[in-house]
Order: C-alpha cells, then sequence, then structure tokens
C-alpha cells in the first residue's frame, strides 16, 4: 500500500504539468488569435495582388525604364518585396523593377500544389502577365531562385535579357544538401506551432533582416507575415523539391544569356568552404559572364548595396552598348543585301 502512494503522487504531478501545458497553450493560441485580427491592416498587400491558377499572388512594381529588373526571392524569405528594398530604390529612377512574390511568401496565398521547377516558373511568368510586366526581363534572383532564373533562361531565352545573380545558386549547390524527404513534416510541425501562437515568444530581432532599411512600420509587418506564413505548405513543397529541381536545371545546357554573379563568402549557407570554387566552376568555359566576390555573408544586397547597383549600372550599360552596336550592325547588313538586290 505504501508503494502506491509515491506513484499516485506522480501521476497527480504529471497531470498538473498537463494542465499546465494544455493552459499555456490555449493562452497562447486564443492570444495569437487576437493579434492576427489585430494585424489585419499592416499586412494589407502593398503590391498587385494578380490571379494565378485561382489563387492570388503578389507582384510589386516601382520605377521606370527601358529595362525590367525582376527580383527573385531565396528560400523561406518573409517577404521578398520588403527584403529587397535594401536595393531596389536605388536602382528605380533608372530602370523598372518588379518583385514576385512566390506562393508562400510575403503576401501572396498559400496553396498546395506541385512546386516543380516548371510550375514555380509557370506561376511567376503569368504573374508578372497579370500585373502587366511583360518581357524581356533582367532576372534578379537570390539564394534559391538562382535555379528558376537558370531553368527561365534555359527554356524562354527571349524572355531573359540577362541574370544579375544575388549570391543565387546553381545546380551544383544542391550536391551538398540534403534530400527533401523530411521538408514537408518538418514544416508541417513548424507551421502547426505558428499557428498555436508560439511564434509570438520569438524575439523579434532574431527574424528581422540585417541593417536599418526597414521602417518600424514594415518591421512589424515582418513580424506578422512571419507569424501567418513561416513553414506553410507551398515552402515546404518548395524544399522538398529543391534538388530534383536542381538536376532538372543541371540536365539542360547551361543558358548564353550574360550573367554578373555577386557572390558571397558563403556565410549563412550550409557550403561556406566550397561556395565560391562552386561558382567559378560552374563559370568556366563560358561567355559572357562576370563574377564578383563581395565579403560578406549571403544576404549580400542587406550589406553591399551601394557597391551592387554600381556594378549592375556598369553592367546593363555595357550590354546596352553592345546590343547598339549588334543592331547597327545588322542594319548595316540589311541595308547591304537590299544594295544586292537592287
Amino acid at each position: 500500500m505504501k508503494a502506491a502512494k509515491p506513484k499516485k503522487k506522480v501521476k497527480k504531478i504529471l497531470l498538473i504539468i498537463l494542465v499546465i501545458v494544455a493552459l499555456f497553450l490555449l493562452f497562447t493560441f486564443i492570444r495569437h488569435r487576437i493579434l492576427l485580427k489585430r494585424e489585419k491592416d499592416i499586412v494589407k498587400p502593398i503590391g498587385q495582388m494578380v490571379e494565378v491558377d485561382g489563387h492570388k499572388m503578389c507582384v510589386y512594381t516601382e520605377g521606370e525604364g527601358d529595362k525590367t529588373l525582376v527580383f527573385m526571392s531565396g528560400s523561406g524569405t518573409i517577404s521578398p518585396i520588403l527584403d529587397f528594398k535594401s536595393i531596389y530604390p536605388q536602382l528605380t529612377d533608372k530602370y523598372r523593377i518588379a518583385v514576385v512574390e512566390k506562393f508562400g511568401y510575403g503576401y501572396s496565398d498559400q496553396v498546395d500544389k506541385p512546386r516543380d521547377v516548371a510550375s514555380i516558373l509557370a506561376d511567376t511568368r503569368a504573374a508578372l502577365k497579370g500585373a502587366g510586366v511583360e518581357a524581356p526581363y533582367v532576372l534578379c534572383p537570390h539564394s534559391y531562385s538562382g535555379i528558376e532564373a537558370l531553368y527561365w533562361a534555359q527554356t524562354y531565352p527571349d524572355e531573359v535579357e540577362s541574370i544579375i545573380g544575388l549570391d543565387m545558386c546553381v545546380p551544383e549547390c544542391y550536391d551538398y544538401t540534403k534530400d527533401g524527404k523530411l521538408a514537408v513534416p518538418y514544416y508541417r510541425l513548424m507551421h502547426g506551432l505558428l499557428n498555436l501562437g508560439i511564434g509570438r515568444y520569438v524575439s523579434d530581432s532574431t527574424l528581422l533582416p540585417s541593417g536599418d532599411f526597414l521602417t518600424d512600420d514594415e518591421c512589424k509587418t515582418w513580424i506578422a507575415l512571419f507569424n501567418r506564413n513561416y513553414g506553410n505548405i507551398s515552402f515546404a513543397r518548395e524544399c522538398k523539391m529543391a534538388k530534383d529541381n536542381a538536376a532538372v536545371v543541371s540536365s539542360k545546357e547551361k543558358p548564353k544569356v550574360p550573367m554578373l554573379l555577386f557572390v558571397s563568402t558563403g556565410e549563412g549557407t550550409s557550403m561556406q568552404d566550397e561556395w565560391r570554387d562552386i561558382f567559378y566552376r560552374y563559370a568556366d568555359g563560358m561567355q559572357n559572364i562576370k563574377i564578383i566576390e563581395l565579403d560578406c555573408s549571403h544576404y549580400i544586397f542587406h550589406f553591399e548595396a551601394d557597391r551592387m547597383t554600381k556594378e549592375i549600372g556598369l553592367f546593363l550599360d555595357e550590354k546596352t552598348v553592345t546590343q547598339r552596336v549588334s543592331e547597327y550592325v545588322k542594319r548595316l547588313q540589311r541595308q547591304a543585301e537590299k544594295s544586292d538586290l537592287s
């Protein structure tokens, strides 16, 4: 009989702990729902909501010019529109810029649909078309979106004028990563915890991007979008397909479009020791490609925006001169052909 009392005590303590945990989670969930309602005004889209395949994607445009720069975000970026704000305001006096938020990102809908590279690209192209942003484009991909940009140039070369890689990934990057078998269950768990409100206890300073380019209100929007979006099914399926998508791009011929590749130290990636070598191997034997090394971590446009915008201007101006010379030569050839015919 005496041995039974300690067991009852243990059960009672465990029951008390379970009740406390349940009450804590209930409180957290209710608080989270209240805050979601309060945050409705600060998460109103600041871009154009475009219908794509029955759902909404957000496209932000700004500036004018004879070239359109399309910014494409890295994997899991909370809001590409806000994230790229460190660099695109310096370009809008000369170029038109467009930021596309894929499904599951920023203000776009969370959608459970295939995330193979062909499907992702189809959505991006449809979103730009719906927003009235016409090709050709100068693609400006960061990280994982480099795979989409390369596939775009391989599949629709007439739509891609050039690629400016913002520490973008190339297929070989995914030789150093694990397969995505656990991506969906892992991110479902993360998103489930967010839906309970656990994310409200994460320090804001750990979630916000580096630098001070966001206003106080934009920081609040970023945090609110994190508590809605992080780990959602669109993002999870995208992560699952990353290695397969890289393999698809690797199986095709490398694009012939001009490229300017900004490359970081690799800090912030899982392959820091190999990072820069990967890009030099990729560029080996290719024409019209330039690599610029930057002494900063993976989100290079948070740290080196001034230098990058200067180099982008030089790259695009040089390309414009080359195009004009080419067009002039072609015009002379046509005139010569007409003279011969006459």
